[in-house]
């Protein structure tokens, strides 16, 4: 029963997330007015809303595999390795009001965005990829199908391409704030 109602919660946040990021690209494509409501309300909580994100992805992950038991694949681990540090660098940068922290939890936000399109990619497209690699578990495994798409890998996917419109938004912002003109 808890599986199904994390399933569930995390399988919904992802989708507000993908809905979330689509409209984002959308005011950025064809909606240039640099400031309006919305856009100032994200772009001033970017590392607030990253850390939220980080956090729920870190948790997500070590509930799938301590508490129920999921085998992450040699991809999920590398993912882990550039997901878990984010919650003690958005923390902290959130404790000291340090928006200087942005280029570095940039730089492991796209590694991890890379590795889990490459996850992505296997998981979906490659249809002969049984594993990823050394570790035992496969990477291709359906551990979680919510709401007929949503899948441990699809939600790395969306909290690391959250985390950098988040980042690059409250870095925007902070130029944009700091600058003489």
């Amino acid at each position: 029963m808890m599986l199904q109602i994390v399933n569930f919660i995390l399988g919904g946040l992802t989708i507000i997330g993908q809905i979330f990021f689509f409209l984002y690209l959308i005011n950025l494509l064809f909606f240039r007015q640099k400031d309006n409501l919305i856009s100032r309300f994200f772009s001033t909580r970017g590392i607030s809303f990253s850390f939220l994100i980080a956090l729920t992805a870190t948790f997500g992950s070590l509930f799938y595999s301590n508490i129920i038991g999921f085998a992450p694949c040699e991809l999920c681990w590398f993912q882990r390795i550039f997901m878990y540090p984010q919650v003690f660098l958005l923390g902290l940068a959130l404790i000291k009001k340090d928006t200087k922290i942005i280029d570095y939890s940039l730089i492991l936000a796209a590694i991890g965005t890379t590795i889990s399109l490459y996850h992505n990619y296997i998981y979906y497209l490659a249809t002969s990829a049984s594993s990823c690699g050394l570790s035992a578990a496969s990477c291709t495994i359906i551990y979680v199908l919510e709401f007929n798409y949503v899948t441990i890998p699809l939600m790395a996917l969306t909290a690391y391409s959250l985390i950098i419109i988040f980042l690059i938004s409250q870095k925007k912002y902070e130029a944009t704030k700091n600058s003489p003109l």
